[in-house]
């Protein structure tokens, strides 16, 4: 299995915007150079397990929040998400989501049959 650090990259910035941190200070609070910083967001460099601990450490979220784009059984994040969007929904809007997110996932189960097949 080959992990995705374009995704994990992404991750990393997302939640260290979200902490309000400068790429500098994230670089400086992990132990690496800025440039190496850079590389780990953008996903052009390989991130290590002590650098990933460090980052997800120092933005106060968990490594299964950096990784879940290449863990499989990781649901807590997309959870997240998902709460994210109904947040500050009004009842129809609610409605449309669960009948269009239901759909959805009926389509999907029917597809993974038919290609396990």
């Amino acid at each position: 299995m080959e992990l995705d650090y374009k995704a994990i990259g992404k991750r990393v910035k997302i939640a260290r915007i979200r902490a309000d941190l400068t790429q500098e200070r994230l670089s400086e609070v992990v132990g690496v150079s800025p440039s190496h910083m850079s590389n780990i967001e953008t996903g052009t460099t390989r991130v290590s397990l002590t650098t990933l601990v460090a980052t997800a450490n120092a933005l106060g979220v968990t490594a299964d929040e950096l990784l879940c784009d290449s863990v499989k059984a990781a649901r807590t994040p997309f959870e997240q998400d998902i709460a994210g969007v109904l947040e500050g929904c009004d009842p129809y809007e609610l409605r449309v989501i669960a009948d269009v997110t239901a759909s959805l996932r009926d389509a999907l189960r029917r597809d993974a049959r038919l290609r396990d097949r």
